[in-house]
């Protein structure tokens, strides 16, 4: 075989683990392989664990129609996609929650703060009760209409905007997501 055939087969192997996961169990939390999503299939891009210093605080799991081990088109992707939070810590406290997706607003979309304030305060004011251990928080985004945000099983509502969408995202996979090591396996690394 020569040089430029394998570079193209070891190419095509680096994309492998991003376009082609199958379900994934992660310290026993078993996340399924696909989604539908607005009638929409979209497959598990890859999942991965939330730690604070040494502490596993939550599962995150990345659903996308057209998966990607690319964070920003990830994050660009205007189409069904969803993140699955699930809590593995005993309890993570409601000004915990709210201080942390604050934190990873502004360190990932400050220059998009004052378009976003208003939706960020409704959206951070849906996290009213403690997170458990167990208990999952489901981010689901449907073109044209916007961010549907599920908490302890329940429906929150919908914030609008593809813009609240990428701010949102970019708490995992931007630049300065919350946790390296989450953003990776997210993306199927």
């Amino acid at each position: 075989m020569g040089e430029a055939a394998m570079t193209v087969l070891l190419a095509a192997a680096m994309l492998l683990p991003a376009t082609m996961v199958g379900a994934v169990t992660v310290k026993g939390v078993t996340f399924p392989d696909t989604a539908t999503i607005g009638g929409r299939k979209c497959r598990l891009n890859g999942a991965g664990v939330r730690t604070k210093v040494v502490i596993s605080v939550y599962l995150g799991a990345l659903y996308l129609e057209t998966p990607t081990g690319d964070a920003a088109a990830a994050i660009a992707a205007d189409e069904p996609k969803r993140v699955v939070m699930h809590f593995v810590f005993a309890k993570v406290g409601v000004e915990d929650m709210r201080k942390a997706l604050r934190e990873g607003f502004s360190a990932n979309s400050s220059a998009a703060l004052p378009q976003l304030s208003e939706r960020l305060e409704r959206f951070s004011g849906w996290f009213d009760a403690d997170l458990l251990k167990g208990e999952q928080v489901v981010l689901t985004y449907l073109p044209g209409q916007g961010t549907e945000v599920a908490v302890q099983g329940r429906v929150r509502g919908v914030i609008e905007g593809a813009d609240f969408m990428r701010a949102l995202w970019s708490v995992w996979l931007g630049e300065k997501p919350a946790d390296g090591g989450l953003k990776k396996g997210m993306l199927g690394k």
